[in-house]
């Protein structure tokens, strides 16, 4: 009996580890009444031994595993910090050593092991306090989700899908594109972007004035209905002296892309206008220019961009580089030969970037604004050569740009041309509120 009792008692041990406490209460239940039928005395006789059968327990009609819904866990988040890692957010958290190993070890744990601040671990527990679930939040889009599943943790992507809304700002230029862009409420990276669209064909430095105007359609990314981020440019009109250019944003079938004016053409020209992203001119182009420093008139074949020592300076085409070296008139300096017909040069740099016989894409770093050489002040000297006759960078004619191609052009025209109507609306509309106003204001 003794041997029958022990028996027993095991196998309620093991209900203890595998069941919940509500298939736990049936169990024990069940098994009290096993042994009072067993072993309670009918009489008050001596009773002869009790030959014990063995009990079988069919897997089909044993109570299973409890599956624990997510809104029944217990949760408790936690944002990583400096210094954090995954040992120290468990510990935190209330969760041992053990749960770190299984959590880690598991497919994708791998990726637990690099956790940056700002990111968020989410605890979800049982009613017995073990671990069920852990959220991985890399950001508002992107989370992991390790689900415990029969003894171990499975891993699976989440990726949410923000909501878009098309947003529309516009300014007239008062002293520069990036305070007028400020005034006008636009993000740093979207006025960067305006200038790098137009880039091509209007010079920023040179070329602004006050009474130009512009006008973007972009895009806002929402996530449960608070702000995620600002997204791309995807229309947008640049009124410089009068005449208005034109972009629009398309992707092409390949998942391309790229600025285009409403013909088709590229924005993209063969060449930038400014090399420079942040500057200032302090002086142009003059064949009749009375050097700073010799005091004599001496031609100035080129144009001197003005900004603080280290601005980079990029290349203004794709090439190669033929010359890369110092010399006491121009200092540090990079040459690049564009093709058989176009020389770009670049003076009085601080540091080189690249060395002679180098290839270079359009917009590469090649070096950074300096005062070496026969120099008075920190700037960039830039000239322009075709066919071996300088020409003033300013105002050169620039390659025809690439236009879409015929294949693509009825499903461009379909994409591009409700959005381009839909600025021109926020324009008229915008233009028509600004008379309203003005007419009120004048009675």
């Amino acid at each position: 009996m003794i041997k029958k009792v022990q028996q027993i008692g095991h196998f309620l041990l093991l209900l203890a580890r595998d069941f919940p406490r509500r298939d736990l209460l049936f169990g024990t239940l069940t098994v009290m009444l096993i042994v009072t039928v067993h072993l309670s005395p009918t009489d008050n006789k001596t009773q002869p031994a009790l030959i014990a059968e063995p009990i079988t327990i069919s897997l089909e009609s044993a109570p299973k595993l409890k599956e624990y819904d997510h809104q029944q866990l217990a949760w408790q988040e936690h944002l990583v910090g400096r210094g954090d890692n995954l040992s120290t957010l468990f510990q935190r958290a209330k969760f041992s050593a053990k749960d770190v190993y299984e959590v880690s070890s598991s497919p994708k744990g791998k990726s637990l092991r690099n956790l940056y601040p700002g990111e968020t671990l989410r605890f979800g527990a049982s009613e017995f306090g073990q671990l069920r679930e852990l959220h991985y939040i890399k950001n508002p889009l992107e989370s992991q989700v390790f689900t415990r599943k029969k003894g171990s943790f499975v891993a699976e992507e989440r990726v949410r899908e923000p909501e878009v809304i098309l947003s529309y700002r516009e300014g007239v230029i008062e002293d520069s594109l990036y305070l007028s862009g400020k005034q006008s409420n636009l993000p740093d990276k979207l006025i960067m972007e305006m200038a790098n669209i137009f880039g091509w064909d209007i010079d920023f430095v040179f070329d602004i004035r006050p009474g130009d105007s512009f006008a973007l359609l972009f895009e806002d990314r929402f996530i449960d209905g608070e702000k995620l981020s600002t997204g791309n440019i995807v229309a947008a009109s640049f009124t410089n002296r009068n005449k208005n250019y034109q972009a629009v944003r398309y992707t092409n079938k390949k998942g391309q892309s790229n600025y285009y004016t409403p013909e088709g053409l590229s924005m993209r020209k063969t060449f930038l206008r400014t090399p420079l992203d942040i500057f200032r001119i302090s002086d142009g182009f003059n064949l009749r220019r009375k050097h700073p420093i010799h005091k004599k008139i001496k031609a100035h074949r080129g144009v001197d961009y003005a900004a603080p020592r280290g601005t980079p300076v990029y290349a203004a085409g794709g090439g190669k580089v033929t010359e890369a070296g110092y010399s006491k008139y121009n200092g540090n300096y990079v040459f690049i030969q564009h093709g058989q017909t176009y020389i770009t040069k670049y003076l009085h740099l601080d540091k080189k970037k690249v060395r002679k016989g180098q290839a270079v894409k359009q917009r590469q770093l090649i070096g950074t604004v300096g005062s070496t050489g026969y120099s008075t002040g920190s700037h960039l000297h830039y000239e322009f050569l075709v066919n071996g006759v300088h020409r003033n960078p300013r105002t050169v004619t620039l390659p025809q740009a690439r236009p879409i191609p015929k294949a693509d052009r009825l499903e461009f025209n379909r994409v591009v041309t409700p959005v381009l109507a839909q600025l021109t609306e926020y324009k008229a509309t915008r233009q028509l509120a600004t008379i309203q106003n003005n007419t009120t204001s004048a009675n």
